[in-house]
């Protein structure tokens, strides 16, 4: 699978035509219709998720996730996933649009948050399980576009150096899904707040967090399969 944004980038091309030129089979998710990375494969997914205004990936990045989602689906009907799981994600992809919406409501506080980030000249993100690729992904996207140093961490290698680098100038902001691991992120929470490091939680509705936060983004619950593509919205 070549997964291109522009459709144009010479390192995707380079790869797909040595898959080609081995014998394999290139399925593609391009972004513009008719590029050479989309001539090349011959077949694939258009995203259609129209141009990108900033140079970095931001909605064709979350909609290549969707993409995959749907491709994960049909492949898993093919096989053996039953109708009543495949209906329950077709379901919750159906509901994403609105929810996102309702996420771009709170443009106004995300951006009061930001504007508090901005100050800083480090920041980090943290996470598990799938809440660690949306830190990856928050950190890459506050890189490119405010060129702040950002850098992502598993929450649970928090300890073995990236803890020793928090100080009340690193904001930290932890990717945290009101999953089976909660509990462990509230640990993580108290161990950056122990060093007095401010900490901005992404997380779900639910009880009032347990230990402090300069600051709460809260997005709507999804199926566990897609909550991180929620998540990742505020942080983009």
């Amino acid at each position: 699978i070549a997964v291109s944004q522009s459709g144009e980038t010479f390192d995707t091309l380079a790869a797909v035509q040595e898959v080609k030129r081995k014998g394999g089979r290139v399925l593609g998710i391009v972004n513009v219709v008719g590029s050479t990375v989309a001539r090349e494969c011959g077949r694939g997914i258009y995203l259609h998720a129209g141009p990108e205004i900033a140079v970095v990936a931001t909605k064709t990045f979350t909609s290549t996730v969707v993409a995959l989602a749907l491709l994960a689906i049909h492949l898993g009907r093919i096989r053996d996933l039953s109708t009543a799981l495949g209906a329950r994600l077709l379901k919750a992809l159906e509901a994403m649009p609105e929810q996102v919406a309702s996420i771009l409501t709170q443009e106004q506080h995300i951006a009061a948050l930001a504007r508090e980030l901005a100050k800083s000249s480090d920041a980090y993100f943290v996470g598990r399980a799938a809440g660690f690729p949306i830190a990856m992904e928050g950190a890459l996207k506050l890189k490119e576009i405010s060129y702040l140093h950002a850098e992502a961490y598993p929450a649970s290698e928090l300890k073995h150096g990236p803890l020793a680098l928090i100080s009340p100038q690193t904001p930290t902001v932890v990717v945290m899904p009101r999953d089976d691991l909660f509990t462990k992120n509230v640990s993580t929470i108290e161990e950056i707040r122990a060093r007095s490091g401010p900490v901005y939680v992404v997380t779900q509705p639910g009880d009032a967090l347990p230990v402090a936060a300069h600051g709460i983004i809260e997005v709507p619950k999804s199926e566990p399969e897609l909550d991180a593509l929620l998540l990742n919205i505020p942080l983009q």
